[in-house]
């Protein structure tokens, strides 16, 4: 990979890069559908209000991984760009271990936040039954799930996304096979949809340590030398990631609370399955940002920012259109879509009823998740973290706490729309004074 190469051919690049990472992203999401599919028709709309209540704990692991995993891959591309692989792979060594040794600590601590949790969510019954059942296996797997997702960025990183790809389409197909028989045939209910899941997670943990222990051609496993001043860039370049995802779990915790209190268990499975359609598409952003960063970082450590911006302007225009796709195509199956998780007629009404409003969102979030990817990827943790603190807790906490108090189910709805638009405006902002910043650097080099 070299910068004139990008220059020639960056539509191929961004998605020579992009499409593994989308496929990966989009499959991880198909697994999180399935479970749900499964979930609904074998266990009942109580074990899918019970999975979506610990959506905040999958988040917290999310945030931590993408905190640690994205800033160090930002680091070793950048380290690449200017010609220092050993540089790179010592980054790229320190960042996994990192990773597993936080997700693994957040495992032990969850171990004791069960009852706290269900108790102050309002849970009970069935749905807290559901909740531990399924949680206690899941928190042997999501440590697994964070080290996969990392060792993933940097293979993509190092130029070979389609391999990552290949092991996500096995992960997924695993995971549904064996969904259908622990849950379906041997009826284990929501523990065998968890241990589904950890059986597969640690499958592609097996093929991708074999990978970077003998077959990558830059980040290999082996010793380092433990260094602060990696750890402490790494997670401030990424904090904008984690502040991105623990904001969704935070606002996830607050739409459960205020769903739960006002709407009950058919609220929360309504609001479930419509984050299925939006959990998919947001992997699809993901898939478009992690394929095109190492792009932007390795420009940007090559001295090339006008390239880079316009890789990140390029990838922005293509987001914008899968967005479109995604709710042209949603509005027309919607009441399909509604009655598939599980045969229940409020529940399909609730879907049916909200599922456009918030399809809505599509058209404003791809931008403003890029745009904080792209600050990311070129060191800027500042502007990154403002994008991701507006749109993923200080305006959306606003709205979910705001809108249904006044238009009732439908401001539930209404708040993932409204909280996008608004972070438009913030988003814009910082991009005109990249511009600026841009245009003045040309005049002087000039």
């Amino acid at each position: 990979m070299n910068v004139e190469e990008i220059r020639r051919n960056m539509a191929g690049k961004i998605f020579e890069f992009s499409f593994p990472a989308i496929i990966s992203m989009a499959l991880t999401a198909f697994i999180t559908v399935a479970d749900g599919f499964f979930m609904g028709n074998y266990v009942g709309k109580e074990g899918i209000a019970a999975v979506n209540l610990g959506l905040p704990v999958i988040y917290l692991y999310l945030g931590i991984g993408l905190m640690v995993s994205v800033g160090g891959v930002a680091m070793a591309g950048m380290a690449l760009g200017s010609g220092d692989r050993a540089a790179g792979n010592q980054v790229f060594r320190q960042t996994v271990a990192t990773t597993a040794a936080f997700s693994g600590l957040i495992s032990i601590v969850f171990l004791f936040c069960f009852r706290p949790m269900l108790s102050f969510l309002g849970a009970e019954g069935q749905v807290a039954a559901y909740f531990q059942e399924y949680y206690q296996i899941m928190l042997l797997e999501l440590p697994v799930m964070v080290v996969n997702s990392s060792l993933g960025m940097f293979i993509r990183g190092e130029g070979n996304p389609s391999f990552y790809m290949k092991v996500t389409v096995a992960n997924a197909a695993l995971n549904v096979i064996l969904d259908a028989v622990l849950a379906g045939c041997l009826a284990m209910g929501a523990g065998g949809i968890a241990l589904a899941s950890l059986i597969s997670a640690l499958a592609s943990f097996g093929w991708l340590g074999h990978y970077l222990g003998r077959k990558a051609r830059i980040y290999r496993f082996g010793g380092f030398r433990f260094s602060r001043e990696i750890l402490v860039r790494g997670m401030l370049n990424g904090s904008s990631e984690f502040i991105g995802e623990m904001s969704t779990g935070i606002a996830m915790f607050a739409y459960n609370l205020v769903i739960m209190r006002k709407f009950g268990a058919d609220g929360v499975t309504a609001f479930t399955i419509v984050g299925y359609v939006s959990y998919l598409f947001s992997m699809v952003i993901v898939g478009f940002g992690q394929g095109a960063s190492p792009l932007i970082s390795f420009c940007y450590g090559a001295r090339e920012r006008e390239l880079a911006a316009r890789i990140r302007r390029r990838t922005n225009g293509y987001v914008l259109a899968a967005g479109a796709a995604v709710f042209f195509a949603m509005a027309g199956l919607r009441d399909w879509y509604g009655g598939l998780f599980v045969p229940n007629e409020n529940v399909r009404a609730m879907v049916g009823g909200g599922m456009v409003i918030f399809m809505v969102s599509f058209f404003f979030s791809g931008i403003n998740s890029i745009t904080s990817f792209y600050f990311t990827a070129t060191g800027r943790a500042f502007p990154s973290a403002v994008i991701s603190f507006s749109r993923g807790l200080v305006i959306l906490l606003a709205c979910i706490f705001l809108l249904p108090s006044l238009f009732g189910i439908a401001g539930v709805w209404l708040a993932a729309p409204v909280t996008e638009a608004v972070t438009m405006g913030i988003t814009g902002g910082f991009l005109w004074r990249e511009g600026v910043n841009i245009r003045l650097a040309r005049l002087n080099g000039r």
